[in-house]
């Protein structure tokens, strides 16, 4: 099983899965999840399932002794007078803090190793050739266990929430490992809390038709946009951003729409297969896209896009470090030269700035993941600084802020400059992502030498393209209007409801891209 979408997870593994939960007793059907989870990562990743399980051994010491540390003070502190309290609660917190750092640098450190010295390494011998002295350091090449960038960050969650004392330390081994492991979220997320669903996880649920038919519906939708939408644009991706030195610039940006739909589709294609998939045991996932390109700014798009992994960003990085002891005395020197309004601002402008950092790094190794992050730093930055200037000139010129034109025109603004990071996002490096941008906005032209023929689609796939595309956006807009689509098809009577699920496994047999002339597409969001 290389990807949620294979005939082997889709016609074997997930409904074997389903029908040996639900032929267990309650009691039984979290061990079934368990297994399965693990077989699944060994499937995709085999022997490299040892860090998995070194993770949750780990995890699990280090929440215990977390907590062991916090009772033992609770109840030193019963025992202790008044006046002592202080310097014991002061002794109790550095312990537990101790304990949090090394757990975490061993965690986050096997992430640092595995996936980021090749890219230190060699950076580092570079800036030694510049000054004439010898490359030092190895560049070495490992391989990446399935998911450790999205495990590691629910492990890390966990630790931190311990410590902060969100809730005490998992004791049950089993009920922590199925929370790291659960198979449909282990490869691409949503990256979850502890508190979300671990215990609805290990509980075990009883099989419902409702909960399978609805799991199916999201499944066989996220199918969709992977193999007839991600899939098909692949041939035109590949094409332009490999022979970028050769095309009109127009043709880049045509690229860029197309990658950023690509990628779109592939991963809220696996999203809607994750949790379909959870939905058919009665599980309930986060959800982690709620219509990004309705967004007017490009911090509403970050708070629709991959949302679990910005939800992760915030309560880990961002308001930790902007209320940190350091951040804050900062804020208050500057408030108090510049004025009321610069403290907080540059106070969050710091934080925000780490968060982007580590959100550009997270993606991957490269100058150009580190671009990214910065560019979106950027313009969240100076869409905080420009959003009251544009509401005061919309009042000047006596136009509603929320009038519809005005609406559409952020809608198309937000759009522009996302497939503007997602050309960068997907170029062969950085070097490669400015030359394209060059081309882009200065060697463009508008005349049809029907160049785009020569990309690898034909009038057939721009047409089921097309179909299928304005597909996802009627549903996306139902969602965005809060129509409950879902609902309304399970209420239609059963004949109609039969008509629309096969009609739906018809498109995709049909229109699927897939056979000669196409290679498959491994999962994007699997390889961070």
């Amino acid at each position: 099983m290389t990807s949620y979408c294979s005939l082997a997870y889709l016609g074997l593994f997930l409904p074997a899965t389903v029908l040996v939960y639900g032929a267990l007793p309650l009691r039984h059907r979290s061990k079934v999840l368990l297994a399965a989870s693990y077989l699944f990562f060994w499937s995709v990743s085999g022997k490299l399932v040892i860090f998995l399980l070194a993770s949750t051994f780990s995890l699990h010491h280090f929440g215990l002794w977390l907590d062991d540390v916090r009772l033992e003070g609770e109840r030193r502190l019963a025992q202790t007078e008044s006046g002592s309290r202080r310097a014991l609660r002061a002794q109790v917190q550095a312990k537990s803090r101790r304990i949090l750092a090394f757990a975490l640098v061993l965690h986050l450190g096997v992430l640092l190793a595995l996936k980021y010295t090749a890219f230190f390494s060699g950076n580092l011998n570079h800036l030694l050739g510049v000054f004439g002295l010898p490359a030092l350091l190895p560049v070495p090449s490992f391989l990446l266990p399935i998911g450790i960038s999205f495990y590691t960050l629910q492990a890390a969650g966990y630790l931190i929430d311990v410590y902060r004392g969100k809730f005490p330390a998992e004791r049950n081994f089993g009920r922590l490992a199925l929370f790291l492991a659960f198979f449909p979220q282990l490869m691409e997320g949503p990256i979850c809390q502890y508190d979300q669903t671990a215990r609805s996880l290990w509980e075990g649920r009883a099989l419902k038709w409702q909960n399978v038919t609805f799991g199916a519906q999201r499944i066989l939708f996220g199918v969709m946009k992977k193999v007839v939408i991600a899939d098909r644009l692949n041939l035109l991706i590949q094409s332009v951003f490999a022979d970028y030195a050769t095309l009109d610039g127009g043709l880049i940006a045509l690229g860029a729409v197309c990658y950023t739909c690509q990628l779109y589709m592939e991963f809220s294609g696996a999203m809607d297969i994750v949790i379909g998939s959870a939905e058919m045991f009665g599980l309930r996932l986060p959800e982690n896209f709620r219509q990004p390109f309705f967004s007017q700014s490009i911090s509403e798009f970050w708070t629709r896009w991959h949302i679990s992994l910005g939800a992760w960003f915030k309560s880990y990085v961002f308001y930790p470090l902007s209320l940190s002891g350091p951040i804050k005395k900062l804020g208050n020197r500057v408030r108090k030269r510049f004025g009321p309004q610069f403290g907080p601002l540059l106070s969050g402008s710091v934080a925000l700035l780490a968060v982007w950092l580590c959100n550009g790094l997270w993606h991957g190794a490269g100058w150009k993941y580190i671009f990214f992050g910065l560019y979106h730093f950027a313009l969240i930055l100076g869409g905080s600084l420009v959003a009251p200037l544009s509401r005061g000139a919309a009042d000047r010129l006596r136009l509603p802020y929320d009038a519809q034109p005005l609406r559409l025109i952020r809608i198309v603004r937000t759009g522009a400059l996302v497939c503007i990071g997602e050309l960068f996002f997907r170029a062969d490096g950085l070097r490669a992502g400015l030359a394209m941008f060059h081309r882009m906005i200065f060697d463009s032209s508008l005349a049809w030498n029907g160049a785009f023929w020569e990309l690898g689609l034909d009038k057939h796939d721009v047409f089921i393209l097309c179909v299928a595309v304005l597909l996802v956006f009627a549903v996306d807009l139902g969602r965005e209007k809060g129509i409950p689509l879902r609902q309304s098809l399970a209420d239609r009577p059963l004949l109609l409801r039969w008509v629309v699920y096969d009609a739906a496994v018809l498109f995709i047999v049909v229109f699927g891209a897939y056979g000669p002339g196409y290679v498959p597409v491994d999962p994007i969001y699997a390889a961070f």
